[in-house]
């Protein structure tokens, strides 16, 4: 049932200027070459000095140039290489695919940790040297050039890697599922016979790490949509799924998957769901005043909250419409590049990854929002002004995949302009260095910890790196 207005002020007067959130990351704010102004403040301004007049500052220190010129990283963290495109070789003897992107880390048995890997290929396999192995019985469409490899990693360092489904495209970000599965989400929509492809393409298909007979015979999600996806959760207590769309002309869209009636989500049965399973739906979003917000970049203040209602997608398929131009002006809510999801603290983080003239608010260069699901209700959590120095050392700005670190805040992997990092911010808000790309001037992306927490794993997409980051973690005081 919608929200209502009545309802939403009502929530609005209960939780003051903003939704108050607990657990792992609080409110959160970013600015350019400063540390993050506290929650209702405008992006810029920068966090007081402490008691002492010194400043706290969050993270691990400055950055270290690397002497193999790939990974700067803090005093006391290492990094390895776990796969390399073109020089590491899967398990049949092919090398590595290119283009790593969206990466899930699962338990294995006796210390193994199962790592699945996107690979973002585009178009048909001849534009790539290094597409993703055709291996019998994984294919969708053999046409096509991306998909997702397993990587295994042992306590001493062995690895090995094999293909979890092949012949998809694009495949971007993507999700992991409460019941131990990846779910890969391609980001592009060609039809069959366009661009050499022979079959449809724009879906999320499920990629069981544990069970490689799982992944075979890849059959298409098709409830949750035809469109250029980017990443999926899925409420574990819910059951729905939260997807996001990276598109433009017009912006767009985060969606909602709300399952059948008697559906229960494990291991394998999304893969049998019919194609109208469901209900997909797009966001109407209203301030507390009850008027109608266009565009999420219209909010300018950290803190923003934003009440939420769902309206129906009439064609998931979209068979002759793109889904997020079904719906005419005033309808839906829409945002400029909706990248990477996460779940946790009892709702989804999501990013939108930077606004300028096609977005008709105010141009920022990320935001990342968390909507609660039992309050119907989206907040602005970080808000990242724009980068006037792009390639100078120390700002952040453009990002993509996300985390929630185990010791507290988030972790974000900029695919921005110029100097390439890994950034943390704190629960209080502030933001930090991890890494920097010394190789070139390719994105991060498939940031995610080890299920035990002690390694950071997050990949240079260009060539295709998966790196291992280790060191001394720890959780900050609540002082940061």
């Amino acid at each position: 049932m919608p929200l209502t207005r009545r309802e939403f002020t009502r929530q609005s007067a209960l939780t003051g200027a903003g939704v108050a959130l607990t657990g792992a990351v609080g409110s959160l704010a970013t600015a350019p070459g400063a540390l993050a102004a506290e929650e209702g403040d405008t992006p810029g301004q920068a966090v007081p000095d402490e008691g002492d007049g010194h400043r706290c500052r969050p993270g691990y220190g400055p950055l270290l140039p690397d002497p193999e010129g790939i990974l700067a990283l803090p005093a006391g963290f290492r990094y390895q290489i776990v796969t390399h495109s073109g020089v590491t070789r899967l398990e049949s003897g092919e090398f590595t695919p290119a283009k790593h992107d969206g990466t899930a880390a699962f338990d294995g048995p006796r210390g193994v940790t199962l790592l699945v890997v996107n690979h973002e290929l585009k178009g048909p396999r001849a534009r790539w040297e290094h597409p993703v192995p055709l291996t019998e019985g994984l294919v969708y469409d053999p046409a096509a050039a991306g998909g997702c490899t397993v990587v295994e990693t042992r306590r001493d360092g062995r690895t090995a890697e094999w293909v979890g489904i092949a012949g998809t495209s694009t495949n971007c970000a993507g999700g992991g599922t409460p019941w131990g599965t990846w779910l890969t989400c391609e980001e592009n929509s060609d039809r069959a016979g366009e661009n050499g492809m022979t079959k449809d393409h724009g879906y999320v298909f499920e990629v069981d790490p544990y069970d490689r007979r799982a992944n075979r015979d890849p059959r298409p999600i098709k409830a949750f949509g035809r469109f250029d996806h980017e990443a999926v959760v899925i409420d574990p207590r819910r059951g729905h799924a939260y997807l996001t769309e990276d598109d433009s002309k017009p912006n767009g869209l985060l969606y909602r998957w709300v399952p059948p009636r008697g559906f229960t989500h494990r291991r394998g049965r999304l893969r049998h769901l019919a194609d109208d399973a469901g209900v997909l739906q797009a966001p109407r979003c209203f301030d507390s005043g009850g008027r109608f917000v266009d565009d999420l970049s219209r909010a300018t203040r950290i803190g923003t909250v934003y009440g939420v209602d769902w309206i129906d997608v009439p064609d998931r398929d979209a068979r002759e419409t793109p889904v997020r131009e079904q719906f005419g002006e005033g309808e839906v809510t829409r945002a400029r590049k909706l990248e990477g999801m996460w779940w946790g603290d009892g709702g989804a983080y999501f990013v939108s990854s930077y606004a300028r003239d096609e977005s008709p608010g105010e141009p920022h260069d990320g935001q990342v929002w968390f909507y609660n699901p039992r309050r119907r209700t989206l907040t602005l959590k970080v808000l990242l002004g724009v980068n006037a120095s792009p390639d100078e050392d120390g700002a952040f700005d453009g990002p993509d995949n996300i985390t929630v670190s185990p010791y507290g805040g988030l972790v974000l992997a900029e695919d921005g302009e110029g100097v390439q990092h890994l950034f943390g911010a704190t629960d209080r808000g502030r933001t930090y260095p991890i890494a920097r790309n010394d190789l070139n001037d390719s994105e991060f992306a498939g940031v995610v910890f080890s299920p035990d927490g002690r390694t950071l794993y997050a990949s240079i997409q260009e060539p295709g790196i998966l790196l291992a980051v280790t060191g001394p973690w720890r959780r900050h005081s609540p002082r940061h």
